[in-house]
């Protein structure tokens, strides 16, 4: 038997509560054996879910965050970012232009992920194939319920917009089951939402919109809308819209997105978004978003164009612009061009409107980017979140940075992630979440797209990554590289 030895026994309990001691404490990620792909060091890392805001290093391995830590990186490659803000990359909810140009403009305004979410497409499977191992950024999109009501009533003349019976009319019965198929099918297909544009099918009637809603709730997927009126005249204003579809969300329990919701709005968009926060206050899924300009942009032969547009939206032909010349539009050419079809500027949005939904914490960012289909497209699909965070963030001092860069990535990603688990690993700096990352200079992010001169790149974003691959190098497009995947949500039997 030992005899107790009590400077023994004070040696070991003093051991033992030194290793307690460090084993508690929480140390930085990323040890000095191990080695990463990419490091990008000394930068300002900003993550709006943590709410961290200071200088790190980051660690990519194989397409991930691995590593975020105020200790030394060793990797195969390093980016400095000294002096430069390192975020989550950017994800449009609203973008149109889903082809490589587009894409390019996106990247370079620090976009990682595109998505079609308000028209939508009615081949969710084909959208996905077109783009698989050929994108330079991430991608996904809405089963649409425009493109569907095109198919199913033959009205496929106006492109990507119905301007015939799709448009005007209300669906028979045998057509309605056919769009209500079409619909479930590409849920089924992993599509990320339900895309719906009220104002360009006002021949839906207001059953037909309910049942689409209560389709995207059996999917617990969001619906995406361009309310039933953008305008200032009652009954038809947007406000009266608005109260439409959160009845249809209210009666079926499907969330609800409202796009763009200065056009809706235009000098009531206050009180719109008054409505959104008051139906959240109330319980229920209601999100919005808008994009910082004073213009929209649609189709000149859309039913938004139909008799009435100037009362309704306080405008008239000089405030309407043609995208293919930039010339404003008068009685004749309006004529002109409405029966030849095409991408039109609609001057419209009070800039008062514009600054106030920009501010607004509830209010994402989403471009509403068009494709490029002339030399005057809208600025606002290559420069919509470069110009939030130099001229409306920088410059006038509207809205916080870590308040910009939340609208701009963690609430669009939380908009998505119960529908498709995949955001859970977007819109975040985090370790484990996908390294879709922007890099960026305070001090000089701007939008150098104009209406003018609308095919000019960003500036003051000089790398942006895509789950791990530099997509943007010093400022420059890099050449050749498509690491773009799909963002799907499940498919389902």
């Amino acid at each position: 038997m030992h005899k107790w030895n009590p400077a023994k026994t004070a040696v070991a309990l003093v051991l033992f509560a030194a290793i307690a001691t460090f084993a508690s404490k929480p140390r930085a990620s990323g040890s000095a054996g191990e080695t990463y792909d990419l490091a990008i060091l000394n930068g300002r890392v900003m993550d709006p879910e943590s709410g961290l805001d200071a200088v790190r290093n980051v660690g990519i391995r194989a397409g991930k965050i691995a590593a975020i830590s105020s200790n030394a990186l060793s990797a195969t490659s390093t980016i400095d970012a000294k002096g430069l803000v390192v975020a989550p990359g950017f994800i449009d909810l609203h973008e149109h232009g889903q082809e490589p140009r587009n894409y390019e403009y996106q990247a370079r305004d620090g976009v990682t992920t595109s998505l079609e979410l308000e028209a939508g497409t009615d081949d969710v499977d084909r959208w996905y194939a077109l783009r698989e191992g050929k994108s330079l950024i991430n991608f996904g999109v809405s089963i649409g319920h425009i493109p569907v009501r095109m198919k199913v009533m033959g009205d496929t003349r106006g492109g990507m917009l119905p301007t015939g019976e799709a448009a005007h009319r209300a669906a028979s019965p045998e057509e309605f089951a056919k769009i209500t198929v079409a619909v479930d099918k590409g849920f089924r297909q992993g599509a990320l939402a339900e895309g719906m544009g009220v104002n360009y099918t006002p021949g839906a009637t207001h059953w037909e919109i309910v049942e689409m809603f209560r389709i995207a709730a059996k999917y617990g997927a969001s619906v995406h809308v361009h309310l039933r009126y953008g305008g200032l005249k009652e009954p038809n204003t947007g406000l009266a819209a608005l109260e439409e579809v959160l009845a249809a969300a209210a009666a079926t329990g499907a969330p609800l997105h409202v796009v763009h919701i200065t056009s809706m709005g235009l000098k009531f968009t206050p009180q719109l978004i008054a409505m959104v926060k008051g139906a959240q206050e109330h319980g229920l899924d209601v999100t919005t978003e808008c994009y910082p300009y004073t213009a929209g942009s649609t189709a000149l032969q859309s039913a938004i164009f139909d008799p009435g547009w100037q009362e309704n939206m306080g405008i008239t032909y000089k405030d309407v612009q043609w995208t293919a010349t930039g010339e404003r539009l008068t009685a004749e050419t309006f004529d002109k061009y409405r029966k030849q079809g095409g991408i039109v500027v609609i001057h419209s949005i009070p800039e008062e409107a514009a600054r106030t939904a920009v501010a607004d914490p509830i209010v994402m960012i989403a471009s509403d980017g068009m494709p490029i289909t002339g030399a005057k497209v809208h600025p606002r699909g290559q420069a919509t979140f470069s110009r939030v965070l130099g001229h409306y963030v920088r410059e006038e001092k509207a809205l916080d940075l870590m308040t910009a860069l939340r609208k701009m990535t963690l609430m669009p990603a939380q908009r998505l992630e119960k529908r498709a688990p995949i955001f859970k690993n977007k819109g975040r700096i985090r370790e484990g979440a996908d390294a879709d990352i922007a890099i960026f200079d305070p001090v000089r992010v701007i939008d150098k797209a104009t209406f003018d001169e609308p095919l000019q790149y960003s500036e003051g974003i000089p790398f942006v990554l895509v789950n791990g691959v530099v997509v943007v190098k010093d400022s420059q497009l890099v050449q050749g590289v498509h690491p773009g995947r799909a963002a799907r949500a499940p498919l389902a039997n």
